[in-house]
């Protein structure tokens, strides 16, 4: 774990700004980690104490000299770098994005240059599970509808009607990494059929594996994404996969925006072909379609999976030891794979 000091000494970090920049050395060096979006301020404080920090900012100017320095990039695992911005940096090893995702982070263009890249996966399952499970349980039982009935005072003209259950109910999993299996565990202990579906079979795992994502999806009363984002997981939840769910189904999504057909998603859900949905996660945050914000049978959060002060400060551990295993010459501890689908 990482210790902050008491008192953290006071650092010349570098600022590019929209209104232009500046080239502020660092104890007589340049600083050596550039930060691209934003990141909370315990995590800059030791970056920025350690190696000092570049911090990007939108519409900069760019200083050649600052920037050519850097061996590190920081992205925040939404934002993410393009090529473009990849180009900027002639002395950069590592893009290390403080989140599970990095399908903003040019994976590919990452690889052609030989750049390693890390993520903060893990960490955070045990948060999401628990999200996951909450959205759930509210989409089935339509807790948010109930929780509006009786703010509104419509209880005392009559009863709600009636939701569905978790009795019987068989869920499939899309993605069965660590967020996966765990909130898998929480559903077994609920009393519900788990099966699951990625791109290859779990030999320690007793659930049933569905190679078909429309089977698995036709077979299952609640679908649910784990699966991270990326080329290889991009639009994995189609119209053929969301209708096979039917009217009385329901989807869950806290994997990533991206792996859903969110236009069609939003058709069904309006005309009933699909019953219900839970969603921490969309294609254009933090825009959310307003047509989605319309409907009693969804339930909207605004990406709160990983947001607890233990899980953010837990990942900022783990990025900041990849970044000291990169400086010191040791393997790092959350290498991403060559496509960026993890444990898909």
């Amino acid at each position: 774990m990482i210790a902050l000091p008491r008192s953290m000494p006071r650092t010349a970090s570098h600022v590019l700004g929209a209104g232009g920049s500046r080239q502020g050395e660092r104890r007589g060096m340049l600083a050596r980690v550039a930060l691209l979006g934003e990141v909370d301020a315990r995590t800059f404080a030791v970056l920025d104490d350690r190696y000092g920090v570049v911090r990007m900012r939108s519409g900069a100017v760019a200083n050649k000299r600052a920037l050519a320095a850097c061996e590190v990039l920081v992205t925040n695992g939404l934002q993410g770098v393009t090529a473009d911005e990849l180009d900027r940096f002639p002395a950069l090893k590592l893009v290390a994005s403080l989140g599970s995702g990095v399908d903003t982070d040019a994976l590919g263009e990452c690889r052609a240059r030989g750049l390693q890249v890390t993520n903060t996966p893990g960490v955070l399952a045990e948060d999401v599970a628990d999200l996951a499970l909450g959205l759930l349980i509210a989409a089935v039982r339509r807790i948010c509808v109930g929780h509006d009935f009786v703010r509104n005072g419509r209880w005392p003209a009559g009863r709600m009607p009636l939701t569905g259950s978790l009795r019987g109910a068989r869920v499939g999993m899309i993605g069965l990494g660590k967020t996966g299996r765990a909130l898998a565990r929480r559903l077994v202990a609920c009393g519900v059929e788990m099966s699951y579906h990625c791109y290859r079979t779990k030999s320690d795992i007793d659930y049933r594996f569905w190679p078909d994502l429309i089977e698995m999806a036709k077979y299952s009363t609640i679908l649910v994404a784990c699966c991270p984002g990326g080329d290889a997981t991009r639009g994995i939840v189609s119209r053929e996969v969301l209708s096979a769910i039917g009217p009385r189904g329901t989807f869950v999504n806290v994997g990533h925006g991206s792996v859903v057909d969110e236009p069609a998603m939003i058709e069904l859900l309006e005309t009933g072909r699909l019953g219900a949905a839970a969603l921490d996660v969309f294609a254009d945050e933090p825009n959310v379609p307003e047509a989605l914000m319309a409907l009693d049978n969804v339930v909207l959060q605004p990406h709160q999976g990983s947001a607890t002060a233990d899980a953010r400060h837990a990942m900022s551990n783990q990025l900041i030891d990849n970044i000291e295993a990169l400086f010191a010459g040791r393997a790092l501890l959350s290498p991403v794979d060559d496509d960026g689908a993890g444990d898909y």
